[in-house]
């Protein structure tokens, strides 16, 4: 189906020196993949983070944006209650979400791997969580009683079928991130779960240069990724898209959305 669809790119697709070497000279920054394109393209989940995440602000005075990135996202959301707080720990990211959250007043903080989220308690009425640390007693600590958490997070199992294809190790997330573990985090800090869901869309990579991009922009992936350590089974897999078609890998996304009850 995929090959069928694409024929006219796949015929004319460059070659891997030349895939490869437009990836690695590609910049990222932020949280922005569009230099992609269309040649790394995922499903549509059941669900809408951007909605449940603007329907969440309607009700809200008093938000944390966990893990902000750039600011791209939360940016989209405006408008934004004035008292907006976005924490990031990438430094890199850190002047970017500053320079783009400045004009909708969010105060964006430095949030270092192991430290406890810079917020005061009880300070906020919706957490907003984007594939950020989902660490449940923080979040009970930050959010006042009533107060909404609204989370998509990458599970363990992301991509591993392109680990496996490259013939590095399984991903180094942890083992336990899937929903329901989420979930049993959240119900023991005595939040309420207003809705628990997750899916493996299909993500397909058109060409080994889109994977070699995004592999680069998200390390965690495999952390020991090399083209050159990796090229012989960067080769393969070119050929085996020349000849079978695009390589689709498998996202793990799950959502929820809790309520912190009284303590």
């Amino acid at each position: 189906m995929y090959a069928d669809a694409h024929r006219p790119y796949l015929e004319e697709m460059k070659p891997y020196e030349e895939l490869v070497e437009e990836a690695l000279a590609a910049s990222f920054s932020g949280w922005d993949f569009g230099w992609l394109g269309y040649r790394a393209v995922s499903a549509d989940l059941s669900w809408s983070y951007d909605r449940l995440a603007r329907s969440a602000l309607e009700q809200a005075t008093r938000v944390l944006d966990i893990d902000t990135g750039g600011g791209e996202l939360l940016a989209s959301l405006a408008p934004l209650p004035e008292a907006t707080i976005a924490t990031e720990g990438y430094e890199p990211n850190v002047p970017l979400a500053q320079c783009r959250l400045a004009a909708l007043g969010v105060d964006v903080r430095r949030h270092g791997v192991l430290d406890p989220l810079p917020v005061e308690d009880d300070a906020v009425d919706l957490v907003l969580n984007r594939h950020g640390r989902l660490e449940a007693p923080e979040l009970a600590r930050v959010l006042r009683t009533g107060g909404v958490l609204v989370t998509q997070q990458v599970g363990s199992r992301n991509h591993a079928d392109l680990n496996e294809a490259l013939g590095a190790p399984p991903v180094m997330l942890a083992a336990a991130n899937h929903c329901e573990g989420a979930v049993n985090a959240l119900h023991e800090q005595g939040f309420e779960i207003l809705e628990a869901a997750e899916e493996w869309p299909e993500f397909v990579f058109l060409d080994v240069g889109a994977i070699v991009f995004h592999l680069r922009a998200i390390p965690w992936q495999i952390p020991d990724f090399d083209v050159d350590k990796y090229e012989p089974a960067l080769r393969a897999l070119d050929q085996r898209i020349r000849t079978e078609g695009p390589f689709v890998a498998h996202n793990h996304r799950y959502l929820i959305r809790a309520r912190r009850q009284a303590r």
